[in-house]
């Protein structure tokens, strides 16, 4: 959902931008100003002296500004660090009992772990991605099942199959996963 949000967000701000900036560039190189401009002539000044300084000598002023800024400079912070933030796990620890060490690529168990989910009967297609911390990965699982196949079935053949081999094969001593599961889409059948 962030992905999209932050798409959307950052389009409609792209685009504002873009109309401001454009129409202040159009009006200044001497374009007709629209009826509908804060400005009487392309040598207006954006804040001239008295708008700049009608509320410097209120007492609430300067509280109310510096916390707006505040608020702002938060939020795209918090935004900044939602961008930046890694969603997939770059490398899992692997206990290799001589106390070092090794590490595992996490694409390469995610790959793994999605070819042995789509080889469980039943599931049409699987998708495997992992998060957390690269000592203790979560596994999340997306099955699509074919439109006969009983969802406890395939959970379970899935769970002792395909996540307990990744489980053992990565020699963690847990790996939580949450799976999602979605029926295929199929046509109508004909009886005869």
């Amino acid at each position: 959902m962030l992905p999209i949000a932050n798409r959307v967000f950052l389009g409609l701000m792209g685009l504002v931008l873009l109309v401001l900036g454009g129409s202040v560039l159009a009006v200044g190189l001497g374009a007709p100003m629209p009826s509908w401009w804060i400005h009487d002539s392309k040598h207006d000044v954006l804040l001239s002296n008295a708008e700049r300084t009608r509320w410097h000598d209120e007492g609430w002023w300067w509280p109310v500004v510096i916390a707006a800024l505040a608020v702002l400079l938060l939020l795209a912070l918090w935004w900044l660090v939602a961008v930046l933030r890694r969603r997939r796990l770059a490398e899992v620890l692997v206990d290799t009992g001589d106390g070092e060490g090794a590490l595992l690529r996490g694409r390469a168990l995610e790959d793994v772990l999605t070819q042995e989910a789509a080889h469980v009967d039943g599931v049409d297609g699987a998708r495997a991605h992992l998060k957390g911390h690269r000592r203790t990965p979560e596994a999340h699982v997306r099955l699509a099942l074919e439109p006969h196949v009983d969802p406890g079935t395939a959970l379970t053949d899935f769970t002792t199959g395909a996540l307990a081999h990744a489980k053992r094969s990565a020699g963690l001593e847990s790996l939580p996963a949450e799976v999602r599961l979605r029926g295929v889409k199929h046509g109508a059948e004909r009886v005869s």
